[in-house]
């Protein structure tokens, strides 16, 4: 098959959080299956120097309504099977970031992403190349499947399926009305069994509608979504669209994250041979003025700091734990000030058991989740995660709330057996994330065993994106039937 895959991010030179990793960790998998992978992203600033693409001659011609503009396409060949095209737009693009600057959300974010979506399909004309899949990525390209069922109907991208996956359904994209007619899109199709919600273009609510297929990004989700508690005012259209929607768990880029050969660390470990995580944990307590502790286990958040990731319970309980408990804790990560500051003062408090980093550093995350013993990820929801992959995979056993994709990939614990492979826990409480916390520490201490077996289990499970992409595969195949491909 021939698969465009449309997304605001993609890995790494645009990135704000997971979105990114699963766009160009899907797009490597299914080309290594040999079908033609095609990503179509905006050029941001930065891209030109750290993708290094290659400038198409001829300008773009993007028809948007009745007028036309003229952009810029640039191509980065990968493989034969497997290119990443930048779309480049100075108005749109140039001195931005990808949604918002400081002060918020970009005002002009509808248009410049429709912007954006008919671009794309009008590269797709230029190159010429004619998909049998579009897969659009998250609101930013909710438009996309309406362009395929209306413009396009009796054109040659007409004939492509649309394959639509929600990342995280808190984000919604409203526009006014009068982005239809920037578009090109024909009025009729705002209603409400269409784009329209609440007198406005709702540009999430148009890739449930539109397209052949949805899917999102852990079978857990798939069904939480559908409840009025994590759908966000849309749980009607996705009980309505509920047989064509699919739950896929995300995989893990296991060419980047990967113990026995990750360059950041130093040193390398697999299950079999964990003297090197243990090097590289005291690698770090070394750097951070620690005294050497063996047998004290070490605690990790590796996260943004937002409501979602529940880490504000982990403020109201982190004295406590650090009073009560034998352990040491760091925390790394980026996000709302008042918990920047909070985790910074708390510690203040306790400096020489725990430790906070402000800010994203890529070398720095592969390196506490390779040296922690486990990871801690309280989320009120969580679509998939890949945190707690990546702690698996380096021996770190995840402390997750049951929900979404931390439900479906985290085994709870069982004292009786010794199997599991990380902590479970239901209530988005304090106290419950603090039970589960001691429920490690004392598992850590009295029953050494089934710590080990837990993590030479964690260690040995297949996360890569083999599995989730041939998944993928198999829906596009679906879509295409729907089409009547």
């Amino acid at each position: 098959m021939r698969i465009a895959m449309v997304s605001p991010e993609c890995s790494p030179w645009a990135q704000t959080g997971g979105l990114a990793d699963a766009v160009a960790a899907l797009a490597r998998s299914i080309a290594q299956q040999r079908h033609d992978v095609r990503v179509f992203l905006p050029l941001y600033d930065g891209i030109l120097e750290s993708a290094s693409p290659e400038a198409h001659v001829a300008p773009l011609a993007v028809h948007l309504g009745n007028t036309t503009h003229y952009a810029r396409l640039w191509e980065r060949q990968e493989h034969e099977l497997l290119r990443f095209y930048f779309i480049e737009y100075q108005h749109y693009f140039q001195a931005r970031a990808i949604y918002a600057d400081a002060y918020g959300d970009y005002g002009d974010n509808p248009e410049r992403f429709v912007f954006f979506t008919r671009a794309v399909l009008d590269a797709c004309y230029q190159l010429p190349w004619i998909p049998h899949i579009l897969h659009a990525h998250d609101w930013t390209t909710g438009l996309l499947p309406v362009y395929l069922e209306t413009t396009e109907r009796e054109r040659p991208l007409g004939r492509a399926a649309s394959v639509f996956t929600i990342h995280n359904l808190q984000h919604h994209g409203y526009a006014p009305r009068s982005i239809l007619d920037m578009a090109g899109i024909p009025p009729h199709v705002f209603r409400s069994d269409a784009v329209e919600a609440y007198g406005q273009v709702h540009m999430l609510k148009s890739g449930l509608y539109f397209a052949q297929k949805l899917t999102t990004v852990s079978p857990r989700y798939a069904e939480e979504i559908q409840t009025s508690a994590y759908g966000y005012g849309l749980e009607s259209v996705l009980r309505f669209r509920a047989a064509d929607l699919v739950g896929i768990c995300n995989g893990i880029a296991v060419d980047s994250w990967n113990p026995q050969q990750d360059t950041f660390l130093g040193d390398s470990f697999d299950a079999l041979h964990l003297e090197g995580k243990r090097r590289v944990k005291e690698k770090l307590r070394a750097k951070w003025g620690w005294e050497p502790a063996e047998r004290m286990p070490c605690f990790a958040v590796v996260s943004r700091f937002c409501e979602q990731k529940g880490l504000d319970m982990l403020i109201h309980i982190l004295p406590n734990i650090m009073q009560c408990m034998k352990l040491q804790m760091v925390i790394l990560g980026q996000g709302d000030r008042w918990l920047e500051s909070q985790f910074q003062e708390l510690a203040g408090r306790f400096s020489q058991r725990c430790r906070t980093f402000i800010g994203f550093d890529t070398a720095l995350s592969h390196q506490v989740i390779a040296a922690s013993d486990f990871l801690i990820m309280p989320s009120r929801f969580e679509p998939c995660g890949l945190t707690q992959l990546y702690a698996m995979h380096y021996g770190s056993l995840p402390i997750v709330r049951e929900t979404g994709g931390l439900a479906n990939t985290v085994e709870n614990y069982d004292e009786g057996s010794g199997s599991g492979t990380g902590f479970v826990f239901r209530d988005a409480t304090p106290d419950a994330l603090y039970d589960a916390i001691g429920w490690a520490c004392s598992t850590y201490y009295d029953r050494p065993q089934h710590y080990s077996q837990m993590q030479r289990r964690a260690m040995c499970l297949n996360l890569s994106w083999d599995r989730s992409s041939r998944r993928y595969l198999e829906v596009y195949r679906w879509a295409r039937e729907a089409k009547g491909c």
